[in-house]
């Protein structure tokens, strides 16, 4: 694709572990010349992450490392002797921004922090991730993924109704990517800001501050009024339990529920449903759908003090549980989602990629490896933009691949850049 994208006029470097590579996708696939810091020799330490294309082991064939890594360059780096830190401050002098979630005071100890960096470039933004922040008494405790959803508050508003057993942490480093779409927000409104005054800014992201004001009212409750939410089967945490909302469906699939009915319409298109699958005769409250097609849309405030109203809403519910114990799992979600009902089917990954629904809206993205002379699948654009789209520029890179480009662009011979490989700087 030859269209502009959002962030194509930025250079920015990544100096990031597995906290903070999301950020840099997320910047890269908007256009970002996205400039990944990796060691000399195999590269990222994620490299060595599986699962692995075909299932066979290598750095260049990690399907984790490649997640995380669309449209951005690589050049390796020995950021711990004199030189490689020389050639960093030479990257950092014709970069807008830097992005990294290293350890705090790691960078101040290699002499390359923002402070030591700016005199040569006022205009950077650097934007620190780090697991508690660059200050304050917790700044340098271990954490990974998990053990931040579970100190953030995340990890407890979600399991299963049964509290017996343990809350269920996210699947997909839910965590790091907290942080990272904070991180990201904010280096966008350093940006804005930038614009304004030429004046560049430090940004230090707290990823166990991101995850807990990430929690809807649980944080809040608990601060506040010191209430305790509940983790419940497939639907938010409450201080009270809600009404289950996963249904089995008659092939033993299962589908969600919402707010089953609010609008006349939303009552008629139950009563059809039943009628067309001739049902209305087997379901009982029939009479109870009838009445909300005759009346205008249910408010809360008549929930809460209606009883009658109370009754109509759990008709329409048991009504679509009704219906979907009769059917299978996707015609119910289908139906529903062509009639305007709050409905949807529980998919497994592969599942999901093979819909046409989702394929319809762009999710699954072919992306040319010509080193492996195929096409391999990728997520999709997370947002649309109409003058500007998301899309992937290229795969992964492989370690150093762009080791060449960067560094002539900096001014460097060919022969210097040997030099800097023989000597093991890059």
């Amino acid at each position: 694709m030859n269209t502009p994208r959002a962030l194509d006029d930025l250079r920015i470097i990544e100096w990031c572990d597995e906290k903070g590579a999301w950020a840099g996708k997320l910047l890269a696939d908007m256009g970002a010349e996205l400039i990944k810091i990796e060691p000399p020799g195999s590269g990222d330490a994620t490299r060595q992450y599986g699962p692995f294309v075909d299932d066979s082991p290598h750095p260049e064939r990690s399907l984790w490392f490649w997640n995380y890594n669309t449209g951005k360059k690589s050049i390796t780096l020995d950021l711990t002797c004199e030189q490689g830190q020389t050639l960093f401050k030479e990257l950092v002098k014709g970069a807008d921004a830097v992005i990294e979630s290293q350890s705090p005071g790691l960078a101040e100890s290699l002499g390359i922090d923002y402070r030591q960096v700016t005199a040569s470039n006022p205009r950077l933004i650097w934007l620190s991730m780090t697991s508690f922040g660059r200050h304050g008494a917790r700044k340098d405790e271990l954490a990974t993924d998990l053990t931040l959803l579970a100190g953030g508050g995340i990890a407890w508003m979600n399991g299963y109704d049964d509290h017996t057993l343990p809350p269920v942490r996210g699947g997909g480093n839910q965590g790091y990517h907290t942080g990272c779409h904070y991180g990201v927000l904010s280096l966008l409104v350093a940006l804005l800001h930038r614009d304004q005054t030429d004046e560049g800014q430090f940004i230090d992201v707290n990823f166990n501050a991101a995850i807990n004001v990430t929690t809807e009212a649980g944080s809040f409750r608990w601060l506040v009024a010191n209430q305790q939410v509940e983790r419940q089967t497939g639907r938010h945490a409450g201080l009270a339990p809600s009404n289950p909302s996963q249904v089995q469906c008659a092939d033993g699939r299962y589908v969600n529920l919402n707010f089953a009915a609010r609008t006349p319409a939303m009552f008629k298109v139950i009563h059809d449903w039943l009628g067309e699958l001739d049902l209305l005769h087997s379901f009982e409250a029939t009479e109870l759908l009838r009445a909300g097609m005759d009346r205008g849309p249910i408010t809360a405030e008549e929930l809460r003090t209606e009883p009658k109203v109370r009754d109509m809403l759990t008709a329409a519910r048991e009504a679509l549980i009704f219906i979907a114990k009769e059917i299978d799992a996707y015609d119910f979600f289908r139906y529903g989602q062509d009639h305007g009902l709050l409905v949807s089917i529980i998919y497994s990954p592969e599942e999901m990629i093979d819909d046409e629904h989702f394929q319809s809206r762009g999710m699954a993205v072919a992306v040319e490896h010509p080193e492996l002379d195929r096409t391999i699948t990728y997520p999709g654009s997370p947002y649309k933009l109409s003058k500007t789209p998301w899309h992937i520029t290229r795969r992964p890179p492989l370690a150093g691949e762009d080791n060449q480009e960067v560094y002539e662009a900096l001014g460097f011979s060919p022969d210097e850049i040997r030099s800097f490989t023989r000597d093991g700087v890059i």
